[in-house]
């Protein structure tokens, strides 16, 4: 067991816990949320033993083994293999003990006792058991006796992680364990962690990773600690009712949810008829369920309207991409018009980010054909734009240098819902964590206007209110969108249709993002259990075979999606046009000027025809868009 009474914790002249309490028992996996400087990894630390607490007392077992990933990225000429057995300390121990014996006397008896004590804590299988701990974190069976330093930084994280789940704890401590993790990944920890029989403790900002392990949540809010039952979610719903009660919060939660209500009602007309818009329209009432619970977050923006919204943006036809003469992906068609919401899928290295390159400025194009429509405006968003800020320059200068036409009282205004204020504004970038910088750069991307926006892993270094913040600014933005996130989540929100980069091709990914675990586990088997003698002849004719299927598909299925598509053109048109009309009738003087009735009367006909057209417009698109579902399970 593991417990917390009346602790009282100060970093510097920052009071972090006063009189917290925390209650964990083995088999209790609990998430510890908390917004940024909380005091999430100070409780780590204090439970590690790296801190000591100003007042109140820390319970373990002094038998209890606690593990947790190091910080630092390992640098040694260690083979991989054998730096991850190293987080079975005991382990090492018995093998120290047996090997000095061994040196001095092969023969000694007490050898018998040390092999029976390896032979308890499954000390033979050791290396088995670390080499499916590097398998199930990415690491092909080739390179794992690779030494450690040969690896870049975000493979030797990883190496930290299984040395940490090498270890046989009793407490087991992760902070962010998914940041350098892809999503077939963080699938496969999903299913490891859901083994561990002691007490995890976890700190996330993967709301689905959250969702699917924890049993608890503790959350860390003015300098105390509170303990829910549940997963995140359900964290959130109890948190919703209790914001909702707080009358300071009632106003502005309730302007909150109508502001959704809105967007919600444009999908809600015979939403069941269709498997998109049921799906879509679920995520959305999902959305305003759970609006109270970050209604006092620091976060709230959206992107604005974009000036010109060209129905054709971006076009790759027979594209090849890669790095010098490697090709990545081949074979690549993809077209990326107005109302398009794709999520990107695959594994690190399968070529995610190197197509998006090509499609931000062809700067990975091998081959094929890239074409860009003059009136398309990218936002682009990676980690190494984060490079790119100048570390001695404050906020406000970059968004002064970047729109110098906007007044500094606009900019500091926008820089607020962003999270910057007071004299955060004018700091220099260069002490940022990760998440400022990331925050920050979002701000310079919202004022850029794009009609389409290329997304690479967005959430990275994001906390909770943070993603909740972008996922809904996503949710109503009307340009274009392609994203590539290990947050299913987002994923879920804001994306319409999957695409899969697999095996160097890309491919649209027909089943939901819920059956991704499961085709990856059929991914993995198949390849398992595929035959070494079968004839490459075979395998290449089937790869051939199964890519001029999905053409085939493709090209069946473009009549239906075309209309599809023309239709949403049709109605984000109306919508716009609804909005602008709705404006205007705001305006007080049109019901109090006699000289304005008929320009009312003339408003109010137009509106009330809009309206109608956009339901029939709504049918239209529901048909249609069974229509298309029907053929594509035909095929």
């Amino acid at each position: 067991m593991l417990q917390l009474n009346q602790i009282e914790l100060r970093r510097g002249t920052k009071l972090l816990f006063e009189n917290a309490f925390l209650q964990a028992h083995a088999g209790q996996r609990m998430g510890v949320i908390g917004v940024n400087g909380s005091g999430k990894s100070s409780l780590f630390a204090l439970i590690l033993g790296q801190l000591e607490s100003d007042a109140g007392q820390l319970q373990l077992n002094v038998k209890d083994v606690i593990s947790h990933v190091a910080q630092e990225s390992p640098s040694s000429t260690q083979p991989a293999l054998e730096f991850v057995q190293d987080g079975d300390r005991g382990l090492r121990e018995l093998q120290a003990d047996i090997a000095a014996l061994e040196a001095i006397n092969g023969h000694d008896q007490r050898l018998h006792s040390l092999y029976e004590q390896l032979d308890n804590i499954d000390g033979f299988t050791a290396e088995t058991r670390a080499a499916r701990l590097l398998h199930g974190l990415g690491f092909e069976a080739d390179i794992v006796q690779k030494p450690v330093n040969e690896f870049s930084g975000g493979w030797r994280m990883r190496l930290n992680l299984a040395q940490a789940l090498m270890c046989r704890s009793d407490i087991l401590l992760l902070d962010e364990p998914t940041n350098h993790l892809d999503l077939p990944t963080i699938v496969w920890l999903e299913r490891w962690l859901k083994s561990y029989t002691g007490i995890l403790l976890l700190i996330s900002h993967d709301r689905d990773f959250l969702d699917s392990l924890c049993t608890h949540v503790a959350h860390i809010e003015h300098q105390a600690i509170k303990t829910y039952t549940g997963n995140y979610s359900q964290f959130e719903a109890v948190r919703a009712e209790q914001l909702a009660l707080q009358q300071a919060m009632y106003s502005k939660q309730q302007k909150e949810i109508k502001h959704m209500q809105s967007f919600v009602d444009r999908f809600r007309y015979k939403a069941s008829k269709a498997k998109q818009a049921q799906s879509r329209l679920k995520m959305l009432e999902r959305m305003v369920q759970i609006a109270p619970a970050h209604v006092d977050s620091n976060f709230h923006f959206q992107f604005h309207e974009p000036d010109k919204q060209p129905q054709q943006l971006l076009q790759l036809e027979n594209a090849t991409v890669g790095y010098g003469p490697t090709a990545v992906v081949n074979d690549i068609r993809l077209r990326l018009g107005a109302g398009d919401r794709i999520g990107l899928l695959g594994a690190n290295g399968a070529g995610k980010s190197t197509l998006v390159k090509t499609l931000v400025d062809g700067s990975t194009l091998l081959s094929g054909e890239r074409t860009l429509n003059k009136n398309t405006h990218i936002g682009y968003f990676a980690q190494q734009q984060l490079e790119l800020l100048r570390m001695d320059c404050s906020p406000l200068w970059h968004l002064q240098r970047q729109a110098p036409d906007i007044k500094e009282a606009e900019l500091r205004s926008h820089l607020g819902h962003f999270g910057f204020r007071g004299d955060r504004i004018s700091e220099p970038v260069a002490p940022f964590s990760g998440g400022e910088k990331a925050r920050l750069v979002l701000a310079l991307l919202v004022l850029q206007k794009p009609n389409l926006l290329l997304l690479d892993e967005p959430t990275n270094h994001l906390d909770l209110d943070m993603r909740h913040a972008l996922s809904m600014a996503l949710m109503e933005y009307s340009g274009a969108l392609l994203v590539i996130s290990h947050d299913r989540h987002l994923l879920r929100s804001v994306c319409d249709e999957l695409y899969i980069v697999h095996d160097g091709r890309l491919h649209e990914f027909r089943q939901s993002l819920d059956d991704y675990p499961n085709w990856l586990k059929a991914q993995n088997e198949a390849a398992i259990n595929e035959s070494p003698d079968t004839p490459r002849r075979s395998q290449v004719s089937s790869k051939k075979q199964n890519r001029q299927d999905e053409a085939r598909q493709r090209q069946l299925l473009k009549p239906y999606r075309d209309t599809v598509r023309k239709i949403e053109r049709e109605m984000n048109r109306n919508r716009s046009d609804l909005e602008g009309l709705t404006d205007s009738l705001h305006d007080e003087s049109l019901y109090t000027d006699i000289a304005r009735k008929q320009e009312m009367t003339t408003l109010l006909q137009r509106q009330a025809g809009l309206k109608s057209s956009l339901e029939s417009l709504e049918w239209e698109w529901l048909e249609a868009s069974e229509k298309m579902e029907e053929a594509a399970k035909e095929l």
